[in-house]
């Protein structure tokens, strides 16, 4: 019988050997198919009364990272070992023991100055996995990591899934819909991604917000002129933002924060959020409008954070938990004027955000999601009221779930019109008159599809 402790580690917590091996925790429990999320929160939750703020940031970027690189960390070390370490006896030994190599790696790219302390903070690191018995193989690994620098990294760049860090199939499927954006697309997704505030102008207005920000100095600045969308030269935990808990602003990603006023809901209107949690674009249209605003979402749990975000905000809205498709289950027979229709997709357009699902996520998902996101917009097209206008928007860039998606519903529906979008700025993306509005991955914002459908009268 194995001990009980054989994945303990005496490791000082203040350590970068600490981080390395909760980080590893981590992305094995990803590898395994758990979502990233969950992994940190089992983290959070086992290692409280270890992990300082500080060191919990260290464990946050070195998970995030070595997933983002996982296609190059991978390529690499499957040239540095004999044999997998997910094969034969012992499997969450080496399960763990992959993972924590595989973040030494990232380590070591990112921070090549600091190889030899990383070599050995990762090797103490191993002390942790089955009473060390992986120390030798470790050290060995990642100081012929060391050795072979230049011969490893030049194989790596002439292989697509490590120099791009995405999966053959995602590589593949981007380079086709966009043949002359494909590589911007994919080095935009292996970046960190920005953090934009939305300003409740119903509170404050955009250049008072800046001058708090000065005033405690953060650095931000206004991304566009009559909006509401703050960047922030550095993330910055919540807490650290004046008036956040009042209120004042959100945390919401300037591509998202184009959904609510392309509805041009106006006061008294009736809308829906169908699919609103955690509840940005909800909040934002009703700080855009006194609308009697419905917020669905089919998970229960998430329901809360829409409740949350509403306090919050001070703002008010009916809210339930009910599959939107299910008309009867939460349906009262009375037509909205506007509908938000933020259908659940592959989050293609976010990767940068959740990097776990680049290697998560299935080709054959996306069939999958086309097929829910059909049936999601054409239930609801049943309580859009005749004149009424729904917007269909994902946070994904593959063409089947966004402009075929539509071009497959109007098709299904003669009282269909598609509206143009009015994309004001449009860097990073595609709108015409005659075109739904794809934004693509860039430094101030993710990747968003907007579409506009009017039910003819």
């Amino acid at each position: 019988m194995k001990p009980a402790n054989r994945f303990s580690s005496a490791l000082p917590p203040d350590s970068l050997g600490f981080a390395l091996i909760r980080a590893a925790e981590v992305v094995a429990a990803v590898i395994a198919g758990r979502s990233l999320d969950t992994a940190l929160a089992a983290c959070w939750n086992t290692h409280a009364r270890e992990l300082s703020p500080s060191q919990r940031g260290a464990v946050q970027d070195l998970a995030y990272g070595t997933l983002r690189q996982y296609g190059r960390g991978d390529f690499i070390l499957a040239h540095l070992l004999r044999s997998p370490l997910q094969e034969g006896e012992d499997k969450p030994g080496k399960t763990l023991l992959r993972a924590l190599l595989l973040t030494a790696l990232y380590r070591l790219e990112t921070r090549p100055a600091d190889a030899h302390t990383i070599v050995d903070q990762a090797v103490n690191a191993t002390a942790g996995i089955d009473q060390g018995r992986f120390k030798a193989l470790a050290n060995a690994v990642l100081r012929n990591r060391l050795r072979r620098e230049a011969e490893l990294l030049a194989a790596a760049n002439a292989d697509p899934v490590a120099l791009h860090q995405h999966p053959l199939w995602w590589i593949d499927r981007i380079r086709a819909a966009y043949p002359e954006q494909w590589e911007s697309i994919l080095a935009a997704d292996n970046t960190h991604p920005p953090m934009t505030l939305r300003v409740n102008r119903r509170r404050i207005g955009a250049e008072a917000y800046l001058a708090q920000l000065a005033a405690v100095g953060i650095g931000a600045r206004l991304l566009a002129e009559r909006e509401s969308a703050i960047l922030l030269e550095r993330p910055q935990a919540v807490d650290k933002l004046p008036g956040f808990v009042d209120g004042l602003v959100s945390v919401q990603d300037w591509g998202a924060q184009r959904a609510a006023p392309l509805l041009e809901a106006q006061d008294g209107m009736r809308v829906l959020d169908a699919c609103a949690a955690p509840g940005g674009k909800a909040t934002h249209l009703l700080e855009l409008a006194a609308v009697d605003l419905l917020a669905l979402d089919a998970e229960p749990a998430r329901i809360a954070r829409v409740n949350e975000n509403l306090q919050r905000l001070g703002l008010q809205a009916q809210v339930k938990a009910a599959d939107c498709r299910v008309l009867e289950s939460w349906w009262d027979g009375r037509p909205f004027e506007r509908i938000i229709a933020d259908v659940p997709c592959s989050a293609s357009g976010v990767v940068r955000r959740h990097p776990d699902g680049k290697w998560l996520r299935r080709e054959a998902d996306i069939a999958g999601f086309a097929r829910n996101q059909a049936e999601i917009i054409d239930a609801l097209w049943q309580v859009l009221a005749p004149g009424g206008k729904m917007l269909y928007c994902t946070c994904s860039l593959f063409p089947q779930e966004n402009a075929m998606q539509v071009g497959f519903f109007s098709s299904r529906h003669a009282d269909a019109l598609r509206l143009p979008v009015d994309g004001g700025d449009e860097r990073g993306g595609v709108a015409s008159a005659r075109q739904p509005w794809q934004l693509l991955p860039q430094a101030e914002h993710d990747g968003f599809f907007y579409a506009l459908l009017q039910k003819r009268a």
